[in-house]
């Protein structure tokens, strides 16, 4: 593949010509929008998607500990937390919001690679759970279902098929001007328009193809030996929300990330509404990311059951406590009254 100039492109809150005062009002207006959701975000979605994911991780690890052996399923949710904490982590790149990050080219191409990393890694994983869990009410009968009954082999190749689509990613990034200081998203603006094909083909695409597949034969075959299908999902609610909270989030993510790929391709950088949007998308990205391991602490049995445990144990501890304090307090009473 030869090589795109791709120095001509910037943002177009940093290219503006005013033409109109209306266009000025429009431009604030746009920067209140972004710098206010990025606010939110962080002041909200991030310490509580933090708190959960490491709850969740808590709470597996200890569960191995205790026992020496984890579910496949729970082995696959503890790889989904551990891949969004990563996205959570990487997200602070937008605290600068409405400005962008300063970066180099090269530490912009890494931290690309480690977000695309964690992306690829979090959307395949919840395709594997999809299969497991219908494999789970359709009986096994192939090499197919003996496969995912290999969890360990099951996670290494997601991890080498992310490595390898995070690695192609990269280089699509572009290999000229390393060295220069440039504005830096984790979905870099000046990446070939291969980069963003490519991610919505294999990173949203083909995934959520597999994804429907597994809902649309799961609602449309029956299993008369199995439960039936609402008792089933209520066993593993958890599983298939976060599928389909991921589905919608990504969906307006990778949408606009196709039309920024088609402004390239017409050689255009767009107008400010279009960054905006664009922004806004980013920032849902990351919220998905936070809600998603919410959803696992809540509604995953074996974190609910742990976190309604230690509630209930600190409620007994407080009442025990509030016990002791009644028979000292009438003591000095009677004491003071003798």
């Amino acid at each position: 593949m030869t090589s795109h100039n791709m120095t001509w492109i910037s943002y177009p809150s940093k290219n503006l010509d005013f033409n109109s005062p209306e266009e000025i009002e429009a431009f604030i207006a746009s920067q209140n929008i972004i710098s206010r959701l990025m606010h939110f975000y962080i002041a909200f979605f991030v310490p509580t998607g933090l708190i959960a994911g490491i709850c969740i991780l808590v709470i597996f690890i200890k569960s191995y500990l205790q026992y020496k052996v984890i579910e496949n399923l729970d082995l696959h949710l503890l790889h989904f937390t551990i891949s969004n904490i990563i996205i959570i982590l990487l997200s602070f790149t937008v605290i600068p919001r409405p400005d962008y990050l300063k970066a180099t080219h090269l530490a912009c191409n890494v931290l690309s690679f480690f977000f695309n990393f964690s992306y690829f890694n979090s959307q395949y994983v919840l395709v594997l759970m999809l299969l497991i869990l219908l494999l789970k009410r359709f009986p096994p009968r192939t090499a197919l279902s003996k496969a995912t009954q290999r969890p360990i082999l099951c996670v290494g190749l997601v991890l080498l098929y992310s490595f390898c689509l995070s690695l192609a990613e990269a280089v699509l990034v572009g290999t000229d001007n390393y060295s220069l200081e440039t504005d830096c998203q984790l979905d870099p603006l000046f990446a070939w328009p291969e980069y963003e094909i490519i991610k919505f083909t294999f990173g949203f695409g083909i995934s959520s193809f597999l994804q429907i597949l597994c809902f649309t034969v799961l609602f449309a075959k029956e299993a008369p030996e199995a439960p039936a299908l609402p008792q089933h999902i209520r066993a593993y609610p958890a599983a298939y929300l976060i599928n389909i909270t991921i589905f919608i989030c990504r969906l307006f993510y990778n949408v606009m990330i196709l039309f920024r790929t088609t402004f390239k391709l017409q050689k255009s950088s767009g107008t400010p509404k279009n960054e905006l949007v664009m922004n806004i998308a980013e920032i849902v990205l990351f919220c998905e990311s936070c809600a998603s391991l919410v959803f696992i602490l809540c509604f995953h049995k074996p974190c609910r059951d742990e976190i309604l445990k230690v509630l209930h144990k600190c409620r007994r501890e407080d009442t025990a406590s509030n016990h002791l304090e009644i028979p000292v307090t009438t003591l000095t009473h009677e004491t003071g009254s003798q």
